[in-house]
């Protein structure tokens, strides 16, 4: 796989624990938090098109789509899903599902930071490959797009460039109508699809209420509606009551005044398949775009939507939402989860670094508190053991991201944080003690300082990260970290994406389909037709239904 010949670079997964990735991570989201209503471009877009977009006349009155969402990492998994999707049909438990007449993408298409070479590199080349040039036998797809939290960190600039800067736009063989992050389109057989951009807030800006406003003067009182949202505030709203009110807020005073019945929410953002439900509506999660993947054995067996501890005095009424399925199930998630030990090392090297160099210098500078004879030029390469113990207390419990002091389940925050640091000292107390037993701490400085970091910083750097390894597994069972158990071990496998199908009587089935094995090894095509996939998996990719397809009437 040639850069030159295919146009963009491959890239490997995103390190999540990388030590300069977590830190321009945590100031882009801090950033974000503080000025990112300077930065929010969504009332500028009122300056651009604001048309809804008109798909629902096809030849057979029936329409297929595809939705996938948090895509834009590592090649091997982002192109697994993208090859598939590109098909003209695959096969799935014994029934061709045809490609999608739209893409839909529901957040995070690159990672970790939005950019233009970051898009090109993980999103667009990916995809562009899986489907060069528009189908020679079958009408041109579209591909919308809706930005997600890593797509905002830019402010959108590059999201709005990509995505719905011209009206001739394409991605490979998928063009893009877009003009703004926000669309409306009617589907056939009486289906609406609204994509509201709700990020870093509470609020849907007056532009973008506007635009959907003025769709929604086209919905009919029979009509029924399919609503993306960045993230699902439906689960997340469990330990935030509030996250869920601007959905809530939407669907209230934009959508049920039409009469039509929203049917169905889906969303990526937590990297799983999860389905929840009730007679009338469907709460779905699907992130299994490319993404590391994120395990599934917290999620709640009902929710209730909205919270009743939410302070909108005007609400819906709350409804409970039973669990039906996720991806992959809680047992497997569970398993996975052992895995921390071996793929936090190996996915994260410097990460272990990172550790080996903080214990090795808490480790001179608890030998130097023991010794108390240091000579000046010791002294002045070491760091006092008081700064070196508050930076590990700091560092453990801001790993452990304690929320604010009104909300639910603060305390475990902290505790699980400072159980994280005590454990980190208790440590770097005994690698101290055998330190102090070993000839290396008598010899003539640097002498010391040598020997510690080509030999004694390996391995408290290798011990260090399995006891961070211990933690995440002990903390993820009191929802602590969960995200970073899985994020910091880079699970690639288990995949998932979305097939729909409205039917001319109005039917809309759901397909959840599931990859259990990526590709990692392709096989180019240089010599195949202008829309087939330049490169092809050289073993094969086996989709399957996640659970029975879902009917929406």
């Amino acid at each position: 796989m040639d850069p030159q010949q295919l146009g963009f670079t491959p890239q490997r997964p995103v390190g999540w624990l990388a030590p300069l990735l977590l830190l321009s991570t945590g100031l882009r989201t801090l950033l974000a938090v503080l000025f990112g209503a300077y930065l929010d471009k969504r009332e500028l877009q009122n300056a651009l098109d604001g048309d809804w977009f008109d798909h629902s006349q096809t030849a057979d009155g029936e329409i297929w789509l595809d939705y996938v969402a948090d895509l834009g990492d590592g090649f091997d998994a982002t192109y697994s899903v993208a090859y598939l999707m590109a098909q003209p049909s695959i096969e799935v438990d014994g029934a061709s599902l045809p490609r999608g007449r739209l893409l839909l993408m529901g957040g995070d298409q690159v990672y970790p930071l939005a950019s233009g070479d970051g898009y090109e590199s993980r999103m667009k080349g990916p995809y562009r490959a899986a489907l060069p040039e528009p189908p020679v036998d079958s009408p041109q797809p579209t591909l919308f797009a809706l930005p997600g939290n890593h797509d905002w960190y830019d402010g959108l600039t590059a999201f709005i460039r990509l995505f719905a800067r011209r009206r001739d736009g394409h991605i490979g063989g998928w063009r893009t109508e877009q003009r703004r992050s926000y669309f409306a389109v009617k589907l056939p057989a009486n289906w609406w699809l609204f994509a509201i951009d709700e990020q870093f807030g509470a609020y849907i800006d007056d532009p973008q209420l506007g635009y959907f406003e003025e769709a929604a003067r086209h919905v009919g009182h029979d009509d029924r509606v399919i609503l993306m949202t960045p993230s699902p505030k439906w689960v997340k709203s469990v330990d935030k009551p509030e996250e869920y009110d601007a959905i809530d807020y939407f669907i209230r005073k934009t959508l049920d005044p039409t009469g039509a019945s929203t049917r169905v929410l889906v969303s990526g953002d937590l990297h799983h398949y999860a389905r929840y439900s009730d007679p009338e509506r469907e709460l779905i999660t699907c992130g299994g775009g490319g993404a590391y993947l994120l395990g599934t054995q917290q999620l709640p067996k009902e929710l209730v939507v909205p919270q009743p501890d939410t302070l909108t005095r005007s609400r819906s009424a709350s409804k409970p939402y039973a669990f039906r399925s996720s991806y992959p199930d809680a047992a497997s998630s569970k398993r996975m989860a052992w895995g921390v030990f071996g793929r936090v090392v190996k996915r994260n090297p410097g990460f272990a670094t990172m550790l080996g160099i903080i214990h090795v210098l808490t480790m001179l500078a608890m030998a130097g508190a023991a010794a108390g004879n240091a000579g000046i030029v010791q002294r002045l390469f070491s760091i006092p053991l008081t700064v070196m113990l508050v930076l590990i207390l700091a560092g453990s419990v801001a790993f452990a991201q304690p929320p604010k002091a009104d909300r639910p389940k603060h305390a475990r925050h902290w505790v699980a944080g400072l159980l994280h640091a005590f454990a980190h000292i208790g440590l770097a107390a005994g690698g101290t003690w055998l330190w102090l037993q070993l000839p290396f701490h008598d010899w003539t400085w640097p002498g010391p300082l040598v020997v510690a970091a080509v030999l004694y910083g390996p391995v408290i750097g290798f011990l260090a990260t399995q006891l961070t390894a211990l933690y995440l597994l002990i903390a993820s069972t009191v929802d602590v970290n969960v995200n970073e158990l899985y994020a910091g071990q880079g699970i690639e496998d288990a995949k998932s994406f979305l097939r729909m199908h409205i039917a001319a009587d109005g039917t809309l089935t759901i397909h959840p389909i599931g990859i259990d094995k990526i590709c990692r090894k392709w096989t180019p095509d240089p010599h195949g037709a202008p829309d087939v996939s330049w490169l092809h998996p050289r073993d094969p990719l086996v989709p399957h239904r996640i659970e029975a397809p879902i009917e929406v009437r």
